[in-house]
């Protein structure tokens, strides 16, 4: 496997080339998958509008309680296709931080806030394992198939736990594994970016949650990764031609796309960190 630098530069890479329209939305989704198979609705899609790049796993907010007024952090926002559909549900007296660590996807999740005139939404440059955002700043967190990228997972929770105020919440929609995936696939940089060799045992996942505090941990929707083989493009005919077909059909059918909800306690014992030390 390739070092952590490497990973994140491989990452930022393929979504900078997205967002600069060099590639297809095949990321962590792909631009043949229905966003109304993933939880939007056609009134999500018309509102977020050249937000959707096709990217995500699952929606997020579909079972989260956002409220009028609350400050809600989008993680890897991507052109805030999910900050803007938080941005709807918050109103005027509510607040969006989106947070991402690539310049093209920032200036055009700027740009698209412009032209929807949300002006208390802002986007801010910075990897999900050290937010730009200060201890206990935020209402709700929110994530869509962008933790299985990190190459340090556990730094993340606990970044979500620390941005938290006591007793916010959190909803992130990921791929994660039912089963470990052939060793080759696990090592392929490739396939790390493309959402598979990344993801996490679904117990493992939810133990990196559990060790970085947070809690009341559920998870109310889980659907089967298969659909992401069946929806495989030209950009991952690299992977084809080295591990074949039915290597990556059979790492795809260990996928799953859960829903993991949860809280940080309302009385808790947090170490601080400058959001910008």
């Amino acid at each position: 496997m390739k070092t952590k630098e490497d990973i994140t530069q491989a990452v930022q890479e393929r979504y900078g080339e997205i967002a600069r329209g060099q590639r297809p939305g095949c990321g962590c989704g792909t631009p043949g998958q229905s966003k109304a198979a993933i939880g939007y609705s056609a009134e999500d899609l018309e509102l977020a509008g050249q937000a959707n790049l096709g990217l995500g796993c699952g929606n997020p907010l579909a079972l989260a309680d956002l409220q009028p007024g609350m400050t809600v952090l989008d993680l890897g926002s991507g052109a805030g296709f999910d900050a803007f559909l938080a941005w709807r549900r918050v109103g005027p007296s509510g607040r969006v931080i989106g947070v991402d660590m690539t310049d093209d996807m920032l200036a055009l999740a700027r740009k698209n806030a412009a032209d929807l005139g949300a002006g208390n939404v802002e986007f801010r440059k910075g990897q999900i394992e050290r937010l730009p955002v200060d201890d206990a700043a935020v209402d709700f967190v929110i994530s869509n198939c962008v933790i299985n990228l990190s190459a340090d997972k556990p730094a993340v929770f606990r970044e979500v736990a620390r941005v938290l105020k006591p007793g916010g919440r959190f909803a992130v929609s990921d791929l994660v594994l039912l089963r470990a995936l052939p060793a080759a696939i696990a090592a392929d940089v490739s396939a790390y970016v493309g959402c598979v060799a990344g993801a996490s045992l679904m117990g493992d996942y939810v133990r990196l949650a559990l060790q970085a505090g947070l809690t009341d941990l559920s998870i109310p929707q889980m659907s089967d990764g298969n659909a992401l083989a069946a929806a495989w493009t030209s950009d991952l005919k690299p992977l084809i031609e080295r591990f074949g077909e039915g290597a990556l059909r059979e790492a795809a059918s260990a996928l799953v796309s859960i829903r993991l909800h949860g809280r940080k306690p309302a009385a808790t014992t947090q170490v601080s960190r400058s959001c910008c030390g």
